[in-house]
């Protein structure tokens, strides 16, 4: 198989995802070795539009597709940008294009980002980590991707300076850095700059399925469901808010505490919602907050309906707020909004108070989560961007 669909296989099954590859395949078929490379004209996250004809003189053009909300496009974000700088003296072009349609990207894909895959995310995510190579979007029509035919992020294809296909595959042999044994890219991009034959000429790339546009459906099937999920609020004492700051349960949680008479608290549901329904899958709780007091419910619940808040929401069911709010963080001066990211151990692991960034707010959930099921993403989240 040459990629994965996240969240597939608990619906299919391996026969079902075997089936899937291959219809996908069959629809939009990977180009063939030694046909000629597609032309095309692209924007760039850099705000220029860039056509294939402007590295004519490149003696080898390498093209890769990859995106911003696979954990293994990410993976490779620093791998690709060695191969960029390495490549530059020696005449080599390195082109990143993004072949996602953003409106078929699920919410439960974007578990390990703090970003999707639309145009002006890929100006975040270029800037953030500063890439050093052209990243380029086709997401809107896709015709770049169904010419080349990219089964997952990321997938590479090396043309001679004819612009014939001479390799297409993975970059190297492990998603695991420390792990790599064959540097496929690298040994194809140094046999065609020697004019020799490339050994392996095809090889599969593992990573998350190319979002075609016709997944868009998915999507809306996604949103409908969570539209029909309940909205409802419960009252808490003393005890269940220390209860909620233990944080047993083995994950990490973000706590928000707002009002409804807070503006700011109320603008940044929604974004906080989406952050819900993006992580929700991985170890990682979301409890609202109100601490508002409790004869004021109806108004608190007629907020939480409005915006939908659908997942945990607790209210003051008390009226000594600040006896309350001391017990949750003792160095907290009250003000709100107020979100606290709580560690699997308890700890406060990182606060926000006032209005923040989502983006910030996102990048530390992710550097917290539990590096249990795709190690390297934690590391990825942690290191400060070079």
């Amino acid at each position: 198989m040459r990629g994965f669909t996240q969240g597939l296989i608990p619906l299919l099954g391996l026969a079902g995802i075997a089936l899937a590859a291959r219809a996908e395949e069959a629809r939009f078929p990977v180009l063939a070795l030694n046909a000629e490379m597609p032309a095309f004209e692209l924007p760039g996250v850099d705000g220029k539009i860039h056509r294939s004809t402007d590295w004519e003189t490149s003696k080898v053009l390498v093209v890769i597709f990859t995106c911003n909300h696979c954990p293994t496009a990410q993976l490779y974000e620093g791998r690709i940008k060695a191969l960029a700088a390495e490549c530059e003296p020696r005449g080599i072009t390195v082109v990143a294009i993004q072949p996602n349609n953003p409106q078929a990207i699920r919410l439960d894909e974007l578990g390990y980002t703090d970003v999707s895959d639309s145009f002006d995310e890929m100006k975040i995510r270029a800037a953030y980590r500063h890439f050093n190579f052209p990243y380029l979007y086709d997401g809107d029509t896709q015709q770049v991707a169904k010419a080349f035919g990219p089964s997952a992020t990321p997938h590479a294809f090396v043309f001679d300076s004819r612009r014939r296909l001479r390799y297409e595959g993975r970059i190297d042999n492990s998603v695991r850095e420390n792990l790599v044994t064959r540097h496929d890219l690298r040994e194809a991009i140094n046999a065609v700059l020697l004019g020799r034959p490339v050994i392996v000429p095809r090889t599969p790339s593992i990573g998350c399925s190319t979002k075609w546009a016709y997944k868009e459906a998915d999507r809306k099937a996604e949103e409908e469901r969570l539209a029909q999920e309940p909205v409802s609020v419960t009252e808490i004492q003393a005890a269940d808010l220390e209860k909620v700051r233990q944080n047993p349960g083995g994950k990490i949680t973000l706590v928000s505490f707002w009002a409804t008479w807070c503006g700011p608290c109320v603008d940044e549901m929604p974004a906080l919602r989406k952050t819900w329904e993006m992580y929700r899958h991985r170890p990682f709780n979301f409890v609202t907050v109100s601490v508002n007091y409790p004869d004021e419910r109806k108004g608190v619940m007629r907020v939480l309906e409005e915006q939908h808040m659908s997942g945990r929401n607790l209210l003051f069911g008390a009226k000594d707020t600040y006896g309350l709010m001391r017990v949750f963080d003792p160095d907290w001066d009250a003000s709100v909004p107020y979100n606290a990211i709580v560690g699997i151990d308890g700890s406060i692991a990182a606060k926000l108070q006032g209005t923040f960034d989502i983006l910030t707010l996102r990048r530390r959930i992710l550097a917290n989560l539990p590096d249990d099921d795709y190690i390297g993403q934690r590391a990825y989240w942690s290191n400060a961007p070079k």
